[in-house]
Order: C-alpha cells, then sequence, then structure tokens
C-alpha cells in the first residue's frame, strides 16, 4: 500500500548519504491521496520521513541508544499532504492574499507563460517590459502578454530583473541545456569541510537544544525547513531586508522563529549580520548563487567566520547550467519543467495545472532540515563539516521520474482530530495548527513560540 513511498523514501534517504538501515524504522500510515498526474501525497510523505529519519538518527546519538529495526519514526501521509498544503487554521481571522493581481498564467502567442510578481520589484519589471502601469492586473495585463511569444517574452522578463517561465512540455525540459544541468547533479549536493570538534550537543527528547539557526531563506521551502528545525528545539533566528515581507506565508511557516531585519547592503548591517553568523550552528540560506559572494560572505569566508558552520543552502534552477542564478519559485519550475503541462494533459484541461500544492517548495524544505540533521549527526560521529545544496528544480526531476500515482480515494476531510487541542497566540489572532505528521520515539516536537510577523524581533541571538 505504501510502495511508492517507501521507494521515494529510499531514493531521498540514499542522497543524503543516510544508512539504508535505518528505514526500517520508518512505519507508514494515511488513507487516500492528493489529486491529480502525480504521486503528490508519497512525495510528501517521503520528504518528511527522510526529516524524521534524521532527527531519529540524532535522538540516538543524544540517549545513547542503538536504533534498531523496529518501527521508530511514524508518518501519515494524510497528515503530510495537508502540511504540504498549509499547517494554520486561523481562528476568527483571515490572513492577507499570497498572491498579487498579476502573479497567474496567461495566454501567450504561442502557449502559456507565468509571471510571479508578489514582490514589487517582480511586479514592476514585468510591467516595464509589458509596457503597462505598475497597478495593472492580470485581465489589462492580458492583451500584452498574448503578443508575445513564450520564450522571449520569458526571457525578457528575466533580464529586466523580474520572474517568468513559459510552460514547457517534459521531454523539452529535459532536452534543455538546463533540464539536463539539472539532471546531472544528485538530488543533494554534499561536501564534507575541516571542522574542530562540536560545542554542541544533542539534547534527549529535544534534540535541538540549544542549537541555533541563522535563517536567511524566503518563500518557502527554507522556511519550511527552519520551521521543522524549531519544532526539534533549535533557537532559529530569521533575517529579511527592512522591505521585504511576505504577508500571506509569515503566519504559517514563522512558529518558533524569531524574526529580526537587517539591510546586508550597508556596511553596519553585514558587520551585524557577521557577529550573528559567528555565533550560529547552522546556517540556511535561499538567496540566488553569486549574492552572498557580492557581499563578502563567500563559502569560504563564512567557514572562516565560523569553522566547522553547517551551511546549507538552496535555489530555484539548481546548481549548474545557463540558468542557475536565475530567480524563480515552486510555481515557476512547475512551468519550466513540465509538471504544469502534464497536469493539464492528464486533467484534460485547456490551461495549464500545477501540482494541488506547492510539493517542490515543501519537499525541498524537508530535505534541507534532514541535510542539516544528517550533516549534525556526522559532526558528531566523525568530525567533519558539512556543505549541502539543494534546488527547487532537482526535487521536480524527482517527482516527475516517480511512477504515477495508484488510483485512491481523496484524502478525507480536515477534522478536530487532525488539529492540535492548544491554541496559539500568534501575532493576528488565535490559530489551530494541524498535527505534526511525524512522530519520533522519546521525541518531543514542540513550538516555543508563536507565528510573529517578519522584522518583530531585535536582530541578536536570544
Amino acid at each position: 500500500m505504501f510502495a511508492l513511498a517507501r521507494a521515494l523514501s529510499a531514493q531521498m534517504w540514499a542522497a543524503l548519504g543516510g544508512d539504508p538501515a535505518r528505514l526500517g524504522r520508518l512505519r507508514l500510515q494515511g488513507e487516500g491521496a492528493l489529486p491529480g498526474a502525480f504521486a503528490v501525497s508519497d512525495f510528501a510523505a517521503a520528504a518528511v520521513a527522510c526529516a524524521a529519519l534524521a532527527a531519529d538518527e540524532l535522538q540516538g546519538l543524544a540517549s545513547g541508544a542503538a536504533g534498531g529495526e523496529a518501527p521508530a519514526v511514524r508518518v501519515d501521509r494524510r497528515l503530510a499532504a495537508l502540511w504540504f498544503g498549509e499547517s494554520l487554521r486561523p481562528q476568527g481571522w483571515k490572513p492577507p492574499p499570497a498572491r498579487d493581481t498579476l502573479t497567474g498564467d496567461h495566454a501567450c502567442a504561442d502557449g502559456w507563460i507565468r509571471l510571479h510578481c508578489n514582490a514589487p520589484h517582480h511586479r514592476a519589471a514585468a510591467c516595464r517590459v509589458l509596457g503597462l502601469d505598475t497597478g495593472a492586473d492580470a485581465a489589462r495585463a492580458a492583451p500584452a502578454v498574448a503578443a508575445w511569444a513564450g520564450a522571449e517574452l520569458e526571457q525578457a522578463v528575466v533580464d529586466a530583473g523580474g520572474c517568468a517561465a513559459q510552460m514547457r512540455h517534459a521531454a523539452a525540459w529535459r532536452a534543455h541545456a538546463q533540464g539536463a544541468a539539472v539532471r546531472a547533479q544528485p538530488l543533494v549536493l554534499r561536501e564534507e569541510l575541516p571542522a574542530p570538534p562540536a560545542a554542541w550537543e544533542p539534547a534527549s527528547g529535544r534534540p535541538l537544544r540549544g542549537l541555533r539557526v541563522l535563517d536567511l531563506t524566503r518563500v518557502l521551502a527554507g522556511p519550511v525547513s527552519t520551521r521543522m528545525l524549531a519544532g526539534l528545539g533549535a533557537t532559529v533566528l530569521r533575517i529579511d531586508p527592512p522591505s521585504w515581507d511576505e504577508p500571506g506565508l509569515v503566519p504559517d511557516v514563522t512558529r518558533g522563529k524569531h524574526c529580526a531585519r537587517l539591510d546586508l547592503k550597508t556596511a553596519q548591517g553585514r558587520e551585524r549580520f557577521e557577529q550573528l553568523l559567528g555565533a550560529a550552528d547552522v546556517f540556511v540560506h535561499g538567496l540566488r548563487p553569486g549574492a552572498l559572494d557580492a557581499l563578502g560572505l563567500d563559502p569560504a569566508a563564512r567557514q572562516a567566520l565560523r569553522p566547522g558552520l553547517v551551511d546549507v543552502c538552496l535555489d530555484a534552477y539548481g546548481w549548474a547550467g545557463p540558468w542557475a542564478a536565475r530567480r524563480g519559485f515552486d510555481s515557476l519550475v512547475q512551468m519550466s519543467c513540465g509538471i504544469a503541462e502534464a497536469g493539464m494533459r492528464h486533467a484534460g484541461a485547456n490551461r495549464p495545472v500545477p501540482l494541488p500544492v506547492q510539493a517542490l517548495d515543501h519537499a525541498t524544505g524537508y530535505l534541507i532540515a534532514a541535510s542539516v540533521l544528517r550533516a549534525l549527526a556526522r559532526r558528531l560521529r566523525h568530525g567533519v563539516g558539512t556543505r549541502a545544496r539543494l534546488s527547487l528544480a532537482r526535487s521536480g526531476a524527482l517527482l516527475l521520474d516517480a511512477p504515477p500515482p495508484e488510483p485512491r480515494e481523496a484524502h478525507a476531510a480536515l477534522d478536530e482530530a487532525d488539529l492540535e487541542p492548544a491554541v496559539e497566540a500568534t501575532a493576528w489572532g488565535p490559530a489551530r495548527r494541524i498535527r505534526a505528521p511525524w512522530a519520533i520515539e522519546g521525541v518531543h516536537t514542540h513550538w516555543e513560540r508563536p507565528a510573529s510577523p517578519l522584522g518583530s524581533a531585535e536582530a541578536r541571538w536570544p
């Protein structure tokens, strides 16, 4: 019944360098499936399972348990699929819209293109290329987009500093230079680094207690990863630039975190950031390749500031090839790599059909969390540091290559038993959370801070 989820778990776990015997500690449960052309529920369960198995490994190091094959990690496919949507259920209030009115799929002269305009500067770039004022919505943009060929408009928006993706067939993506570059890379690019003896040690029950995680990530994979790390006891400090916001997403992903702002383009901001990095154990970041280098914070500089730092980063389109530095988001990668086109054909629709949830973001997020946890275990066991790199496009390739889902009924609707009993007092109002989709023997998953706005804390370690 869970053969596909297990097979995907094994592939992901191998990419993380995990001991295959540990897979015997995993038990899967949960009926139903998300609809569509792809096995998203199995993909979700597998990614969550790998992060939970890595936490189980660290818990074993903390408790001194050998760790046999008896199931100690339980993952619920249905709850994992629900978390790949949103874990938060507001009580009497609504989060702001997550999307800008220009963000979406638009018909062009030879097919479809997606514009991503949630950030003001990305919206401005698209409007400049299309000859529109910055207040334009999708209806006003339609005639302008329709006059362009998809590939030409995609390139023009990208060149202007915006975000766009033409809808491609999976075969066209495999033949594309970037698609080929992505497939030539492993799911997780890992390299070992010299490291001094670790000063931090895991704590039984809350394996990441006392661990400092510096979070320089935005929508959505990175924040998902650090949310899980916070749930396992880590102190997570998220840093955003002065003007950045994700109003529709922040209530869901900032649970357990301290959220501060710094302008890394100023000498004062960069100095403060370097102080924070010098006291961090883990650095998770999602800026485009080369962005930190331009600030004088290349990998060698980061290791010099904090020898042995666990350094895990992600990007959209992979770490080699002509698009390695291209801006991107889950929905854009789905358009580029053929997922949206396959969904359209599967549904018999006349427009792109994306995955029912942002599965590339969420799966990559749990793989980032697993990469951090496995890096911590390797440092404790072998005295080595780790740098790891992941991408949404490489996660998408794994999903594209997976067998089609087995016919199943839809997941049962959310009910009261699926929710945590406690009410979370977020900064926006009371909320309930869906129960975590993982349970790890001996580990207490708990978020010590409610969700809070970006910039609501000071840029210092608490």
